[in-house]
């Protein structure tokens, strides 16, 4: 996979860095600006720096909408959503407009919330089509399973296969819970991915997924403009 590999000393390098660029990317973006979430332990590092009052006071929130980049089909009080932890951890401490907010849904049928969200997100988008030249997001984030998964595209998973859908169920066979995810094509509108991966457990499948090795979920991800990979020293070994 082609790709910009940006090494740091660890986790919290990694999120300091992130959460610089996300401030810079935001404040450079000439409208609305559009960030898909990832969950995750480094992700939560990263929202618990953009919550301090002296980054929250300089970040665009008014003009930034969030979405999220995939979710356990959970309720939000469940300490598995990653809604509730962005929640808890980011936006109950910042000025950021609850209209900007666009959780997924986390009850009812998951197939009919994968394609209610997917109905949001051409509202936004204002197409039903996505265009090349055109992102969805100017940021998705995403992390890196140690079994090769990225966002909800587990291994094994009919999700994988889809080319049309935005959004879908995945029911992975290897990890609890019902989730939505963004689909690869939905992935791919974003001007920039950005993955964080942190941590020596990871370290093995980092090198696979870097060698594009077919098997791995997150091998397959590409983007209409650029990825980032954002790791510290020990997934980097």
């Amino acid at each position: 996979m082609s790709a910009k590999e940006i090494v740091l000393a660890d986790s919290g390098a990694v999120a300091r860095y992130v959460a610089d660029f996300l401030l810079a990317e935001a404040q450079r973006a000439p409208g609305t600006f559009r960030i898909a979430l990832s969950g995750g332990s480094t992700p939560k590092r990263l929202y618990a720096l953009m919550a301090e009052p002296a980054y929250a006071a300089r970040f665009p929130w008014a003009r930034t909408e969030f979405f999220f980049g995939d979710d356990r089909f959970v309720p939000a009080d469940s300490p598995d959503s990653n809604r509730g932890m962005v929640e808890k951890t980011l936006f109950s401490h910042v000025d950021v407009p609850a209209a900007n907010i666009y959780p997924m849904p986390d009850q009812g049928d998951p197939d009919a919330g994968a394609r209610a969200y997917e109905a949001v997100l051409k509202e936004r988008y204002g197409a039903a089509v996505l265009q090349k030249g055109r992102p969805l997001f100017d940021i998705v984030m995403l992390g890196l399973g140690e079994n090769g998964h990225t966002a909800s595209l587990f291994p094994r998973q009919p999700v994988l296969q889809e080319k049309t859908r935005w959004v879908a169920p995945c029911v992975p066979d290897d990890a609890p819970h019902t989730r939505l995810t963004l689909t690869y094509p939905a992935i791919a509108s974003s001007r920039i991915v950005l993955f964080l991966v942190t941590g020596s457990a990871k370290a093995a499948v980092y090198a696979r997924v870097r060698k594009g090795d077919p098997a791995e979920p997150a091998s397959h991800i590409t983007s209409d403009g650029q990825i980032e990979w954002i790791v510290d020293r020990d997934a980097a070994a």
